[in-house]
């Protein structure tokens, strides 16, 4: 069964493989299918610097948040933007825009399952921090307290 976002690429798909070999076709479509049960291997992020841009307007108040977003990282490591969805609002709309948007440039090692690579749904969580706000709760790293 196919999610909606893979039913929408689908013909994307069939259309691109009327343009190319059977065998590229084929390659392009199986980059695009989940895996089944858990892989051997999960995707590991390769940007060397997290591509979210903290909202000028949201930094100025010291708003912060968390965004849990729900991506779709094909066979080859590239995040499908048309499946991003945001899974857990910061409670800013433009926090978690902002979240949405970064993830375009997010790049990935594939997932693996026996060795070969594989489309992964996964969770990835987006932190805005403010270096001069007062830590969330639940936040792990706590500042010390004021010198007196």
């Amino acid at each position: 069964m196919l999610s909606g976002a893979m039913r929408r690429a689908a013909p994307l798909f069939l259309f691109a493989g009327a343009c190319m070999a059977k065998t590229d076709a084929r390659t392009s479509v199986e980059t695009m299918r989940p895996v089944r049960g858990r892989p051997d291997e999960l995707p590991q992020m390769l940007n060397a610097e997290p591509p979210f841009r903290y909202p000028v307007a949201m930094y100025a108040r010291r708003a912060q948040g968390n965004v849990m977003l729900r991506l779709f990282v094909d066979g080859a490591g590239r995040v499908r933007p048309e499946s991003t969805r945001v899974a857990g609002s910061s409670g800013f709309p433009s926090l978690d825009s902002a979240a949405v948007a970064g993830s375009r440039q997010l790049r990935f090692s594939p997932a693996r399952r026996h060795g070969k690579p594989v489309a992964l749904a996964l969770f990835f969580p987006v932190y805005f921090r403010h270096p001069d706000a007062d830590p969330l709760p639940g936040d792990s790293v706590l500042r010390p307290p004021p010198a007196p």
